[in-house]
């Protein structure tokens, strides 16, 4: 390593997004004005010196950091350069050697950074986040969009401005050895689409994007940071093409482009003339014929593509030629500045070409901030830079990890009980994931790395066949890109291929997907594109089945999977960008995030899910936080939740509904006219409209648990046994298990309750038992057994049900509360209300347990009217006849609740301020509500397990319900 000016500068600087930066005059006058009075104070020399980039640290002979902090602070000394480019290093130097740097520059430094995937690209300590290709595998855009911000939150945090990201190469060449799986992928409006979410993710925190590497490095063999790579295509190909992303980003208002180190005849002809350098490229192509008038960078010029033919100062010359703004890692400084000048002299530049080059880098320094520029705040910078990153891995992964087949659906998803085997490719030791395997799977592990030769298959395979029913195939640690088969062995290969044949197994490829092309006769096959411990992890959620894969290929790996490809779930309401149904998408996913998570950062909850529908299709699907405060295992959107008394609507009051629909059930008629076990007592002249309006007088609630505890809470050993048998058959929770006739001892209790006077709203849970009680007696049918036949399995609902341990894993479940006083355990997978689950978990107010879409699904339905999927439940007077306002002392509807009748001056509106008055819907006691907007034809629920928390009341102190829904209002149009 050589200690001079000349060696600050090498390495490969991508980048795309910002915003449009005007040469000459801004229309702001305070900008005008700070840009005027900079350059008039720049000398000839300092002109030049500020359209240079130079580096800041690298990596050192002995693989340790090192920072040329002296030797850039002699060139901001003595030349007055114009930007800096951040490497390697922890950002506690990075910050201290940046702030001292901009102390002592007499012209603002511009600060760059090529953070494709976040500053831990470059940083140690700070984790990066996952490559472009992974991001190309995901169907909502909004996550990129997302992903942006993020990344320019972490620039913005570190003082740096310029972010040389995102790549909008197309790789539409699988070999391609520098590109790869830094793309998005093969296909053009992909690459341009999702190029313009991440840049406007970043420019609107404030950190520019730099559209890179124009006219596009995708279809190329060599790497540019080697040698000079050839592309020879035809100009209408071109088109078509490579510089179809570039179009639409520049249209897009990216702030500045990179360009690359290419031999393209077509465009220029020079032999070994690179783009980066060429005249025809960056002034004719880019300035005249796209339009583009944002700040150019070069690709870095030390690199061998351009170094190679233009050493010394050479390509710094050629570079402003060509009519680049700014020269990324010049290397030799004052020798670039000799050249560049003697060009001046000789005609081949001008001084006014450098001069509106400058004033183009002054005004993006105004507009980043740098006018005003204060030092970086150390405090907390590591947690500030790393406090977003495993959420948006978690959510990339979750979005991306994608299934390609599934010819084996008795092994996935995979349960307990084979015996299973891992066998780990590329592994010496336990990673995450196989930790993950053999503790949910009581696998036995298998390392296999790329050292070994093919003696060692064959007694492996043999074991396998002799000893498992399923094994797992784990492709890991592979090299990114393609050179040598990205570094898999062929006794890897042989392995893998032998095991696919032998006997069931599930084939999960951890790392770029092209190595893809290796193994796809896999009978199940998972691509799971990054190598970290998240994605690890949540390729285990998925092997569990706690989540359905949403994936699609980004690329085409080989003929059975092209670009596209990938296993997703047809689904009756599909996801489309909130933008087009009307929302700021924008906003409303900012608010909605700040408020779920400071809620589980307050531990008011644990995490939640989040549905909003609008138009008969998603605008917003996400999930928030873990099951529990000391659980790892995450929400996902398909996580099951306790209804509590959204039970009363999206089972009970459908049942009413449909046989009031048919002819069926008549609301007033009385319970004892339709239940015999109620005449001849006080509760058989009660109409079944004051029932469902909660205005007939019966008790809010009955704790029927505590006639059968002992005096210290414990369940009575007469009434209760911890195993099952003829008598003591009902299950109330685990191992605890209610005698079968005890239901008779309830009803007996309800019937002997005494009534409230009438006319008075008491909301109550018997007002719906009894209503239960009658959709049983009407259909001849058990309640869940009626729903599940007449609405749930004709709306393809899945999860919607009730007692769902008994059909699925409780880790598919969300655990409810630590129930002292009465079964003393958590519930988890059993109803939380103590009377539904003494009825053995299935009742009309509570047992009902669904995931968020679902709820959506039922929800929608009654937005349409009664119908949906080909179904038509009910007419539409009827749910128009049962969700409107039928009571003068209340609020009510007929079961559904609505909002306050005097929202509009009340201190704390209900549901939320913004809801019109043809809005019903429902809450659950557990953290749950789904509320439906006629006028505005929109949806909106909400599940939590709030009830989990030490102080359950916090939640609602909180308002959390009311704050979303009322931001979901603000964010739709106008706005």
């Amino acid at each position: 390593m050589r200690n001079s000016l000349k060696t600050i500068g090498f390495i490969l600087l991508i980048g795309l997004v910002g915003s449009k930066v005007q040469a000459q005059r801004s229309g702001n006058p305070a900008a005008d004005h700070w840009v005027d009075s900079v350059f008039k104070t720049l000398s000839k020399k300092q002109k030049i010196a500020q359209l240079m980039v130079v580096r800041v640290s690298s990596i050192g002979p002995d693989h340790t950091v090192v920072f040329y902090d002296k030797q850039v602070e002699e060139a901001i000394n003595k030349y007055n350069i114009g930007g800096l480019c951040l490497f390697q290093g922890g950002p506690i130097k990075q910050a201290t050697v940046l702030n001292h740097l901009q102390a002592i520059a007499k012209t603002p430094l511009l600060v760059t950074i090529d953070a494709e995937n976040g500053v831990g690209m470059r940083m140690d300590s700070v984790l990066g986040l996952p490559r472009q290709m992974m991001m190309g595998a995901v169907q909502d855009r909004s996550l990129i969009y997302d992903y942006g911000r993020v990344v320019g939150e972490q620039c913005k945090r570190i003082g740096i401005q310029v972010n040389y990201a995102p790549v909008v190469d197309i790789n539409n060449n699988p070999n391609n050895p520098v590109i790869n799986d830094r793309s998005f992928g093969e296909d053009k409006y992909k690459v341009a689409d999702y190029g313009i979410a991440y840049m406007k993710g970043m420019q609107d925190v404030g950190v520019m994007g730099c559209a890179k590497h124009f006219p596009g490095h995708g279809d190329v063999a060599v790497d540019s940071h080697l040698d000079l790579p050839v592309i020879n295509k035809t100009k209408a190909q071109l088109d078509s093409l490579e510089l179809y992303p570039f179009n639409q980003i520049f249209r897009a208002g990216v702030g500045s482009v990179m360009i690359a180190h290419l031999s393209i005849p077509v465009i220029d002809s020079t032999e070994h003339k690179p783009t980066s350098i060429s005249y025809n490229n960056v002034t004719n192509l880019l300035r005249k014929e796209l339009n583009y008038n944002g700040l150019t960078f070069t690709d870095a010029l030390e690199m061998k593509g351009v170094a190679k033919y233009y050493p010394d100062g050479e390509a710094s010359r050629e570079a402003l030629i060509a009519g680049n703004d700014m020269l990324c890692l010049p290397g030799d400084i004052p020798g670039s500045i000799k050249k560049i000048r003697k060009a001046i002299r000789k005609g081949k530049l001008h001084w006014s070409d450098i001069n509106e080059h400058v004033r183009k880098v002054l005004y993006a320094k105004y507009q980043y901030g740098l006018a005003d520029w204060k030092p970086i705040d150390t405090t907390n910078l590591l947690n500030d830079l790393n406090s977003k990153v495993a959420a948006m891995r978690r959510s990339i992964a979750e979005n991306a990890i994608t299934l390609l087949r599934n010819d084996n659906q008795a092994i996935f998803p995979l349960t307990k009980g084979p015996r299973i085997a891992y066998v780990g490719m590329g592994l010496t030791q336990d990673n995450a994931f196989a930790a993950q395997v053999r503790k949910g799977f009581d696998a036995e592990v298998f390392y296999f790395d790329y050292k070994k030769d093919s003696t060692a298959v064959a007694p492996l395979l043999q074991k396998l066949r002799d000893s498992f029913n399923v094994v797992i195939i784990g492709v890991h640690k592979f090299a990114r890109y393609p050179a040598n088969n990205f570094g898999m062995s062929n006794a890897a290969q042989q392995l893998i291929q032998g095991i696919q044949q032998q006997q069931q197994s599930i084939t999960v490829v951890f790392g770029n997907p092209y190595v893809i092309k290796n193994m796809c006769n896999a009978p199940v096959l998972i691509a799971a594109y990054e190598d970290d411990d998240i994605t690890q992890t949540t390729v285990n959620d998925l092997l569990h089945g706690r989540f359905l894969a949403k994936g699609k290929l980004p690329v085409t790996v080989c003929p059975e999977f092209k670009y596209g490809a990938g296993i997703i779930i047809r689904r009756l309401l599909s996801t489309v960008p909130a933008s087009q149904l009307g929302f700021n998408s924008v906003k409303m996913s900012t608010a909605i995030d700040s408020i779920v998570n400071d809620a589980i950062k307050q531990k008011a909850i644990p995490g939640a899910v989040v549905v909003v529908a609008k138009d008969g299709r998603i605008a917003y699907e996400k999930a928030f936080g873990y099951l529990t405060y000391d659980s790892t295992e995450p929400v996902y959107p398909e996580t099951i939740y306790d209804l509590a008394s959204v039970t009363k609507i999206m089972a009970t009051t459908l049942s009413v509904m449909k046989l009031y629909d048919d002819g069926k059930l008549d609301l007033q008629k009385t319970l004892g006219d339709y239940l015999p076990v109620t005449r001849g007592t006080n509760k058989a002249p009660l109409k079944l409209w004051d029932i469902l309006l909660h205005q007939a007088g019966l008790k809010a609630f009955i704790p029927f648990y505590r006639e059968t505890m002992d005096a210290s809470n414990n369940p009575l050993p007469a009434i209760y046994h911890t195993d099952p048998d003829s008598i003591y058959s009902i299950r109330v929770a685990a191992h605890l298990y209610i005698r079968k006739d005890w239901e008779d001892t309830i009803m007996k209790r309800i019937l002997a309750s005494p009534l409230e006077p009438k006319g008075k709203y008491i909301y109550s849970d018997n007002d719906y038992i009894f209503l239960g009680k009658i959709v049983e007696s009407i259909t001849k049918m058990p309640l869940d057994v009626y729903v599940k036949k007449t609405f749930y399995d004709k709306l393809n609902l899945l999860e919607t049900g009730f007692k769902p341990a008994d059909r699925f894993p409780l880790d598919y479940i969300a655990p409810t509360e630590n129930e002292k006083g009465f079964r003393n355990q958590l519930l988890h997978g059993d109803v939380h209300d103590p009377g539904s689950a003494m009825f053995g978990g299935v009742a009309g107010h509570a047992g009902l347990f669904s995931n968020g879409y679902e709820v959506a699904v039922l929800a929608q339905m009654l937005l349409n009217g009664g119908v949906l999927n080909g179904h038509n439940f009910f007419s539409r007077k009827t749910v128009d006849y049962f969700n409107q306002y039928h009571s003068e002392i209340s609020r009510r509807g007929l079961g559904f609740d609505k909002p306050e009748k005097d929202n509009a001056t009340r201190a704390e509106p209900y549901p939320c301020a913004s809801a019109s008055p043809q809005t019903f819907g429902h809450t659950g006691f557990t953290g749950t509500c789904f509320w439906v907007d006629p006028k505005n034809n929109l949806i909106f629920v909400f599940l939590s397990n709030r009830v989990n928390s030490h102080d359950p009341s916090k939640f609602l102190k909180m308002s959390i319900r009311p704050k979303i829904q009322e931001a979901i209002y603000q964010s739709l149009k106008p706005y």
